[in-house]
């Protein structure tokens, strides 16, 4: 295998797509591996990215051997949409999954993904836990079948006895529970389309059990994630390990909630809607209104603001731990200068700004995620401010594996920004989130600005190039405009201000020009 050097990073090259599986191996036998890690609503509340609140020893050490991205966005905030476009290379627009309900594969049927990629290439693949959304895994990315841990939600009898017996209420009445399928497809039965949850019942928000790291999904996913180095470990492997924390129920064991003291807690100093922002731009949070003592309406009370964030450190410490295991290992076995490790929260979250909790919305603490990539020989402690896209992360990692890009990617490979972190780069990152009523908010990040546009249409189609404004059925529902230098939490809408007009038009026009105008020149 030959490699070539791009600024100072190892890059492989080779033709590996006419040969054999047995050939492909051999090649891919002298290239990285890829440990890949997805963390389920992890936003980037971390030491390395400057909160010093947060307990986050073990992603700190990943972040001080390689490159941690500041500024890396979702594009679609919210696990499904955003995961998948992250695992296509492609824009939620050209994926056209908006939901939580509908596998790419319906769209996209002969789409190649990341793993898939890789596994053409030689590489073996492995799926831990959640990587596609729940219900939505994707066989044909995998070399052996995905892995799913099965633990409870919860630990205490009490919770679990109340629980069960709401499913008994609901059986009883003859109501249907879980998910129901509406398509499959003929060939190979893989799930297309499914209905949302059907009366499902939830527990309280949060719960702190003394027990074992491995009583809950998270720690078998480690232990499991251990094991398989070890049985891959002689392999050229792109093994992806998925972690649920900290998503809702904010469950940990004890030991995570006693490293955070509720009084001592910083809660979000803007709790209320930006001014002059579009009904659109908002949320109701019904995903965490969804469970026990959450009021359907209106506002949290103080004390459950405290709990609710000493919850998700609780559960973002928990998940810190199980990947400080899996980097161990990692290098217990000598496999550390061989293997590129990404780590990744598919999307942000509210943690009480704006008066918002969850994810669901184009707003900069929704959409901004964190994102840390370390390569073999490569920098090591970097920070960068340089925008960049989930999408980007597909095309990154096969050119540091020297892997064909096929066709159709819509990201920029970060290789170069690894080197030269601080260069000129993509001018703006988008994003979008749906709303009901045909209604799309299309937004776009700056190096000073967020700018949105809330766009109805009348078909119900997005158009599918990001010139929201051009299709001629679209009316404009709302406009955002937040100037990031003066006002970086967001509290001020300057869309409608004199004084913004030519700002607002400029990004106006930079928008509708789309992500194929703004890539790196």
């Amino acid at each position: 295998m030959n490699t070539i050097t791009r600024l100072g990073i190892p890059v492989y090259i080779g033709v590996v797509a006419a040969l054999s599986a047995e050939q492909a191996a051999a090649v891919a036998a002298d290239r990285p591996n890829v440990l890949f890690i997805a963390v389920d609503d992890l936003r980037p509340d971390l030491g390395c990215y400057g909160n010093t609140e947060v307990k986050s020893p073990n992603i700190d050490k990943l972040a001080a051997g390689g490159t941690t991205f500041l500024r890396a966005y979702c594009q679609q905030a919210v696990c499904s949409p955003s995961r998948t476009s992250l695992l296509l290379g492609r824009r939620p627009d050209t994926t056209r999954i908006y939901d939580l309900n509908t596998h790419f594969r319906l769209n996209l049927p002969d789409v190649v993904t990341l793993p898939e990629q890789f596994k053409k290439n030689g590489y073996h693949t492995q799926g831990l836990s959640k990587i596609y959304h729940g219900g939505l895994d994707d066989p044909q990315s995998w070399s052996v079948p995905h892995w799913e841990p099965k633990t409870p939600a919860y630990i205490s009898p009490e919770i679990n006895a109340r629980l069960e017996a709401k499913r008994a209420q609901i059986r009883a009445e003859g109501k249907p529970e879980g998910r129901a399928v509406l398509e499959r497809d003929p060939k190979t039965a893989l799930v297309l389309r499914t209905t949302g949850p059907r009366n499902r019942v939830n527990g309280p928000a949060w719960e702190a059990p003394d027990v074992a790291d491995n009583a809950f999904n998270d720690g078998q996913t480690a232990d499991r994630a251990v094991e398989a180095l070890r049985q891959i470990k002689d392999k050229s492997f792109f093994l992806a390990v998925g972690f649920h924390k900290p998503h809702l129920p904010f469950v940990a064991p004890k030991r995570y909630y006693d490293l955070y003291l509720l009084p001592a807690l910083r809660l979000a100093t803007n709790g209320y809607p930006p001014k002059d922002a579009p009904d659109a731009a908002m949320s109701n949070w019904g995903e965490l209104r969804a469970y026990e003592g959450m009021a359907g309406s209106g506002p949290l009370s103080e004390q459950q603001n405290r709990e609710l964030v000493r919850g998700y450190r609780a559960t973002t410490s928990y998940v810190d731990a199980q990947i400080g295991r899996v980097l161990d290992e990692l290098e217990r076995l000598d496999l550390t200068d061989r293997t590129i490790v990404v780590l990744w929260g598919d999307h942000g979250w509210h943690l009480g700004e704006h008066g918002l909790w969850c994810k669901h919305t184009n707003f900069e603490v929704a959409t901004r995620s964190p994102l840390i990539l370390r390569a073999p020989k490569g920098a090591a402690g970097v920070k960068t401010n340089t925008l960049v896209e989930f999408v980007d992360i597909y095309p990154t990692l096969c050119e540091l594996c020297g892997i064909p890009l096929p066709q159709g990617l819509e990201g920029t490979s970060m290789a170069p920004l690894l080197r030269q972190p601080d260069q000129t780069w993509k001018p703006a990152a988008f994003s979008q989130f749906p709303r009901p009523g045909n209604i799309m908010g299309y937004s776009m990040r700056t190096d000073r600005y967020r700018y949105t546009e809330w766009v109805q249409h009348e078909k119900g189609e997005p158009r599918g190039d990001f010139a929201s404004g051009a299709s001629p059925d679209a009316k404009f529902v709302g406009v955002e405009l937040y100037d990031h230098k003066a006002d970086p939490d967001e509290n001020v809408n300057l869309a409608n201000q004199p004084d913004a007009k030519a700002t607002t038009a400029e990004l106006a026009k930079m928008l509708h020009g789309g992500w194929k105008a703004a890539v790196p020149r």
